[in-house]
C-alpha cells in the first residue's frame, strides 16, 4: 500500500486508545513505521494532523437552552452528570423563567404537596418545547392539576407491589425472578410513574443494612435466577454503590441474569461514562431496559449513551408506556421504534399505562394499543415490533394483548389466518 519493498516488511503498529470519545464509527488509529535498511530512508504513514480543539457536540435545542439559561456552564460542567443533577429544575419560579406555563401547570406547581416531586435535568429541559404545552416531552415532565383528580379504578399501588414485598424494596412476584428497588431517587420524574407513591420521597435508600437483607433473601431462595434492579433509577447511584449491588448479586451462585431498568440514557445521558461501562461489563450477563417515550427523546446525546452501553456488550431493550396524545398515534410509535433500532435498542415492551392515582388524562383505551401493534406487524421489521402488555392490577403480572390473526378452523382442519394486509390464508393444521 505504501510501496514498501518486500525485504523491508517489518512493521510496528501502535494502537491509540479512543475510549474517551463517543462511538462514532471511526476506525481505530494506527501509525505505521518501517525500519530503515542500508541507510535508505524509512517509510512512514502520513503524519497525523495536529489535534484540533473540538467543542462539545450537542443537540441544537439543548445548546440554545444552555446558552440562554446556563451561560456560565462550561463544556466540562454540562458533560458532568453530577452537575446536571445539582442543577435540576425543581421549582415554580425556575420553570416559569424557562417555559410559558399554562394555568393548569402553574397551579399544580403552586400546590405541590404530596404530589410526585417535579424535577427535570438541564439536558432534558433543553428538549422541552417552551411554547407548546401539548408537546409529549413537556407533558411527561411538567405536572398539571389533572394529577390531583382520582378516577374510578385508580390506586396508589395498582400493581399490588406492597403485598408482594417480603423485604422493603424487594418485590417477589414471579417464581424465578425478583425486582430490587435500589433507590427511590430519579434525575427526572415522569408524571405517570407507577411508583409515584414512593418515588422521590426518600423512602427507599441504598443503605447497606437493607441491601444485605435483600441479598440474604435471594440467597435463601435458590429458585431466583434473575434480578431486575430498578427504583427510582439505579444509574443515579455512584459507580461504587452500584458495583456493591452488582458484585453481591453476582456472587450468589443461582443468580444467572442481572438486569437494570433505567431512563438515565434519555434524561441524563452524561451519566454513561467510560468508567461506568468498564465497571458494568464485569458483571455479564447483564441486560438493560431503557424507558423511552417518544422519538424526540432519541437525540445525539442519548444515541451516544446507548452506543457506549452496547459497545460494552450490554443488550438493550426498550420499555414504552402508551400515553394519550403523546405517543398513541401509529406513525409516532413507528418512528420511535425505528429510532430505537438505529440506537441499537431492541423494542421490548409497550405498556398500557397503569391506573395509578391521577393518571386518567394519560391513559388510552386498550383497543388503541392493539391498533398500534397491528400497524407495526408486517409494516416494519419484526425486530421493531414490541410486545404490548397490561400489568394486571392487583399483582397479576404482565399479560400480553395482541391482534387476533386466527379467524377460525374449518371441518377439514385448515386454520384460517389473516395477514397484516387483511388477506385470508389457510394452513393445514392437522397431521395425516
Amino acid at each position: 500500500m505504501y510501496g514498501v519493498p518486500e525485504h523491508a516488511m517489518q512493521l510496528s503498529l501502535r494502537l491509540e486508545d479512543q475510549e474517551e470519545e463517543p462511538p462514532q464509527g471511526e476506525p481505530t488509529l494506527f501509525s505505521l513505521a518501517v525500519p530503515s535498511l542500508g541507510g535508505k530512508p524509512r517509510l512512514n504513514a502520513p503524519p497525523a494532523a495536529p489535534a484540533r480543539s473540538r467543542g462539545l457536540r450537542m443537540t441544537p435545542s439543548c445548546r440554545a437552552f444552555r446558552n440562554r439559561f446556563f451561560p456560565a456552564a462550561t463544556d466540562a460542567d454540562w458533560s458532568d452528570w453530577r452537575w446536571q443533577i445539582q442543577h435540576r429544575i425543581r421549582d415554580l419560579e425556575t420553570v416559569r423563567r424557562m417555559i410559558r406555563l399554562t394555568a393548569e401547570e402553574e397551579k399544580a406547581l403552586e400546590l405541590g404537596g404530596n404530589m410526585l416531586p417535579m424535577a427535570v435535568t438541564p439536558h432534558y429541559m433543553g428538549l422541552i418545547a417552551p411554547e407548546d404545552p401539548d408537546q409529549a416531552l413537556r407533558r411527561s415532565m411538567i405536572p398539571t392539576v389533572y394529577e390531583l383528580r382520582r378516577c374510578p379504578g385508580e390506586a396508589d399501588d395498582p400493581l399490588g407491589e406492597e403485598h408482594q414485598s417480603p423485604i422493603p424494596g424487594l418485590v417477589h412476584r414471579y417464581p424465578d425472578r425478583v425486582l430490587l428497588l435500589a433507590t427511590d431517587f430519579c434525575s427526572a420524574y415522569c408524571r405517570y410513574c407507577t411508583r409515584s407513591r414512593v418515588v422521590g420521597h426518600g423512602a427507599i435508600t441504598p443503605n447497606t443494612r437493607r441491601l444485605q437483607m435483600i441479598f440474604d433473601y435471594i440467597r435463601s431462595h435458590p429458585q431466583i435466577r434473575d434480578v431486575l434492579i430498578s427504583g427510582g433509577d439505579p444509574l443515579t447511584l455512584s459507580d461504587e454503590r452500584l458495583e456493591f449491588i452488582l458484585s453481591n448479586l453476582r456472587a450468589i451462585p443461582h443468580v444467572e441474569i442481572l438486569r437494570i431498568g433505567t431512563k438515565v440514557p434519555v434524561v441524563l445521558p452524561q451519566r454513561i461514562t467510560p468508567h461506568l461501562t468498564r465497571m458494568l461489563r464485569k458483571y455479564h450477563p447483564l441486560w438493560m431496559s431503557l424507558h423511552v417515550t417518544h422519538p424526540d427523546e432519541c437525540c445525539h446525546e442519548t444515541a451516544r449513551a446507548c452506543g457506549m452501553l452496547a459497545d460494552a456488550g450490554i443488550p438493550l431493550g426498550s420499555q414504552t408506556v402508551l400515553l394519550r396524545g403523546m405517543n398513541d398515534e401509529p406513525e409516532v410509535m413507528r418512528r420511535l421504534m425505528h429510532s430505537l433500532m438505529k440506537m441499537r435498542v431492541k423494542p421490548y415492551y409497550i405498556y398500557q399505562c397503569d391506573p395509578i392515582t391521577g393518571s386518567e388524562h394519560f391513559r388510552t383505551p386498550v383497543a388503541r394499543g392493539v391498533e398500534i401493534i397491528r400497524s407495526l406487524r408486517g409494516h416494519t421489521s419484526g425486530y421493531a415490533v414490541p410486545t404490548y402488555v397490561i400489568d394486571a392490577p392487583g399483582g397479576g403480572g404482565k399479560i400480553p394483548v395482541a391482534p387476533d390473526y386466527v379467524a377460525g378452523k374449518d371441518a377439514a382442519g385448515n386454520l384460517s389466518l389473516t395477514n397484516y394486509e387483511g388477506g385470508r390464508y389457510r394452513y393445514p393444521d392437522y397431521i395425516a
